[in-house]
């Protein structure tokens, strides 16, 4: 409805030839910003899957299981797990996530 007014206005209050002129560049305007949007939308590909699970930060729950982003997941370590420490998330085996432990910076 808006934009039927626009196109209205345009015609009948703007001089003769300016107003198609409007029109027509209106609509130029409009198609090559939905291209461009549509480009920029596709530019980048989303992560999904268990992917995009490493390197995330995980908390053990059990010295099998962590936790990561509110989801129970096997884990297994090269270095024994204890409950409460926060690990990192280095590749996937199936279902079960290889983790790491964190290196934390000193204070």
């Amino acid at each position: 409805m808006l934009l039927l007014g626009a196109i209205l206005l345009a015609i009948f209050v703007l001089p003769s030839p300016w107003g198609l002129v409007a029109i027509v560049a209106a609509g130029l305007t409009h198609v090559a910003e939905s291209l461009v949007l549509l480009r920029w939308s596709r530019r980048r590909r989303s992560v999904s899957g268990v992917e995009a699970l490493v390197g995330q930060t995980a908390v053990v729950s059990t010295p099998t299981q962590v936790r990561v982003a509110g989801e129970l997941w096997e884990a297994t370590s090269e270095e024994p797990l204890v409950s409460g420490e926060e690990v990192e998330v280095t590749g996937v085996d199936g279902l079960t996530l290889l983790v790491s432990q964190r290196i934390r910076a000193p204070r």
